[in-house]
């Protein structure tokens, strides 16, 4: 959710507490109202179950993810008055369980499946165990710093996302919330998407190619979520993004074919020449780099402004500690200022990081999870401060896991570390660090929420725990369950590449494993075959054959199939049939990193180039993250975010002469619709891999469902028109903008 740029001192959430006056929330410490009941946290586990997916879903796709405070606050609102009466306690501890799915879903999608592009397959343990313990670590770390951010610096540290939510919580014990909106656009999204994605009724991805420019390509994403998520991020950062995807595909990308037409060899590794790449093929062989270089260096200038927070932030969190162990941080403890002892916190990181350091098979050690604490500690500090001071949207979480990881790696660089597990523990490492340091920023808003209420701090923590787990299971399970539905056996043959008959090669680049696959569908369409291969792994590019998982032909050792990933897949059609694939962007420049570091293979002047792109656009004055990762993402992605930036846009101008306020748009009817625009787009395209998976899985195509029904080849230019998906996805902006103007 973006920043809010003014809070409305109408509520006692929002008046901010003169220099010395004790803050007064909204149910004092005297009453006891119910909290910490079973219904809350069920209620808050299922929900933050949906959110948590969607949020996997698009983290996947455009490497970001949306604050879930408000709809959930709003949905539990809703649901209990179908119920009964609730307290507003209860629904706070509601979206306080809820909400740390979004802060989850970031850390283990922005790193993880950074293990699949190395050629190990995603193993749910791993990603569950991990998840968990960055979910617990950052909530914990949190604890000792809540009475130093949240209750002295209440007045100079805004905490807006978390404000906004006390203010719609208020507001619904007042009787003026209602979820309807929500529900409705939910439902919207998901018929939407089931039509144009499942059933073909409309393309999905309406595009032009300017063949006097270069064969360059624009094209747009016609999705509900896009248009959601550019509606609540706002017309900025959506046209920031938008400018990247410019910058990449109408001046980069036909750049690289205008200059490297006449060259007659292939570069930086790849097999063909330049001027027989499509606009796909030079993105992932030149641009995939510069941008990896932009959006690494953009993350580290965001985490290098916050070195005077970083120490302000330290200053305070110590002296707090201090003081709570001399016993001087209260008089009297009040119902609203019992937090969970510090004990808990100091013994319980320790205990995590030994845990996770024992556990077989997860790969960190006890390097590992000294590593761990001291990282996690300190960006968890950081990242609590800059969500006070600018919001969650405002957090370059990339950056600090970007500059943990690099560290790390130099570290295992320095040990002699470098073997292909060494960086798949560099990868586990960060995103424990990933988890904790989302986790942390995420909880400081819902303790503001709570301070604000006037929640139980040591109620609030305890619903989070909770709901950090509940969400590792979420987000393991769809992080494993779209990248097997998405996953093709598609036909590939290698020259010159013979696996070794069995265990593994001389420098242990390649592995024959003693399983077998056979009886499967090929590359999405209706043929299979029922033949037995081999399956190998390739960790290091060996004879040109990319780092991934091979079939093998058990007589000649020669590869015949590449079982392509959902997540991260180079193969995007075969055979006039598309193969879905979900670019995990953030994840993606995460094993570049490491890759970089401990193997030394980086194509180094691309990423160069994407340096100095990103340190040119700082001095023009520009946040360059939202550029960067805009160079990063296909720009097909950033349009469709684009059309929500300028409904967005067109709703805040109408709103200035109704003289609406910036805060009202942010908690009113359009954010609501965007969010319910983004969960029901979300879930309806896990549910379509679902569909897509269990064709393939019965040698059928993965556009079973469209060419059973037949309405595609029914309709026939109506469907294949790029003018009808347009059309389809202006509908859906209007209804965005009509739901935007209403008033709450």
């Amino acid at each position: 959710m973006a920043p809010m740029t003014s809070i409305p001192a109408s509520h006692p959430a929002s008046a901010p507490a003169s220099s010395g006056a004790t803050h007064q929330p909204y149910i004092p410490p005297s009453q006891s109202p119910a909290e910490l009941t079973v219904r809350a946290i069920v209620l808050g586990v299922v929900l933050g179950l949906i959110f948590g997916a969607s949020n996997v879903y698009l983290a996947l796709k455009i490497g970001l993810t949306v604050s879930a405070s408000i709809p959930i606050a709003v949905l539990s609102i809703t649901i209990f008055r179908w119920l009964g009466r609730s307290t507003i306690l209860e629904n706070n501890i509601v979206q306080t369980t809820g909400s740390a799915a979004d802060s989850v879903s970031a850390g283990v999608v922005f790193t993880i499946p950074a293990i699949l592009l190395m050629g190990y397959d995603l193993d749910i343990s791993r990603v569950t165990i991990l998840a968990i313990a960055g979910g617990l670590m950052g909530v914990l770390m949190m604890i000792p710093l809540r009475r130093a951010l949240i209750v002295k610096e209440h007045g100079n540290l805004p905490y807006p996302e978390g404000t906004a939510c006390a203010e719609v919580l208020i507001a619904g014990e007042r009787g003026g919330i209602h979820a309807k909106t929500v529900f409705q656009a939910f439902g919207i999204a998901f018929v939407y998407k089931f039509l144009m994605t499942a059933l073909k009724l409309w393309r999905e991805y309406p595009s032009t190619v300017i063949r006097s420019y270069q064969s360059a390509e624009v094209k747009i994403e016609a999705s509900p979520e896009l248009i959601g998520v550019g509606y609540i991020i706002g017309p900025r950062i959506a046209g920031y993004l938008f400018a990247g995807g410019c910058l990449a595909y109408v001046v980069l990308m036909p750049a690289i074919k205008l200059f490297g037409s006449a060259m007659t060899e292939p570069m930086f590794g790849t097999t063909k020449l330049i001027r027989d790449m499509d606009a796909g093929e030079i993105r992932a062989a030149f641009v995939f780099y510069i941008g990896a270089g932009a959006v690494a260096t953009a993350g580290i200038i965001a985490l290098a402004r916050s070195l005077p927070t970083i120490v302000g932030a330290f200053r305070a969190g110590f002296a707090d500690m201090r003081a709570s162990r001399l016993g001087q941080a209260v008089a009297a403890k009040l119902r609203t200022d019992d937090d969970l002892p510090i004990s808990v916190t100091v013994f319980g990181s320790i205990l995590l990081a030994i845990a996770i350091a024992l556990i077989p098979g997860i790969g960190v050690n006890l390097l590992g999870g000294i590593l761990i604490i001291i990282f996690g500690f300190f960006f968890t500090t950081v990242s609590s401060r800059i969500c006070g001071q600018v919001g969650s949207s405002a957090n370059p979480i990339s950056g600090m896991t970007i500059a943990a990881l690099i560290a790390i790696s130099f570290i295992f660089l320095l040990l002699g570390w470098n073997q292909i597990d060494d960086r798949v523990r560099a990868i586990s490492i960060a995103c424990v660090i990933a988890v904790a340091v989302a986790n942390g920023g995420n909880t400081s808003q819902d303790l503001k929420t709570g301070f604000l209420v006037g929640a139980t701090p040591r109620r609030q923590q305890i619903a989070i725990l909770i709901g950090a787990i509940g969400s590792a299971l979420a987000v393991g399970w769809t992080l494993t369950f779209l990248n097997g539905a998405y996953s093709y056996q598609v036909p590939e043959t290698r020259a010159g590449f013979v696996a070794p008959a069995s265990g593994k090669s001389a420098d242990g680049n390649v592995v024959v494993h003693t399983e077998t696959m056979s009886h499967f569908g090929i590359g999405g369409t209706d043929s299979s075959d029922n033949s037995s291969y081999q399956v190998i792994r390739v960790y290091v590019e060996t004879l040109g054959v990319p780092p991934g998982k091979y079939l093998v032909d058990p007589a000649s050792h020669e590869i015949r199939y590449v079982v392509d990933p959902g997540i991260g897949g180079r193969i995007h059609e075969y055979r006039g049939h598309e193969l879905k694939r979900l670019d995990s962007p953030k994840a993606t420049l995460m094993a570049l990193i490491t890759d970089g570091i401990l193997t030394h293979k980086l194509p180094w002047a691309l990423v160069l180039i994407g340096v100095f792109l990103t340190i040119a656009i700082e001095l023009m004055g520009v946040s360059s993250l939202p550029v960067a990762v805009g160079v990063y993402l296909p720009l097909s992605t950033s349009a469709g975010m684009f059309a929500g930036g300028i409904v967005r846009w067109l709703v805040e101008r109408r709103s200035r002469s109704d003289n609406r306020s910036l805060a009202e748009i942010e908690s009113g009817p359009g954010v609501l619709f965007a969010s319910g625009l983004i969960a029901g787009g979300a879930i309806c395209g896990i549910a379509v891999a679902a569909i897509a998976g269990w064709g393939s899985a019965r040698g059928m195509s993965a556009e079973w469902l469209a060419e059973k029904i037949g309405l595609f080849h029914t309709l026939g230019g109506f469907a294949t028109s790029a003018i009808v998906g347009l059309i389809m996805f202006a509908i859906l902006g209007v209804l965005l903008y009509r739901t935007g103007l209403r008033r709450q």
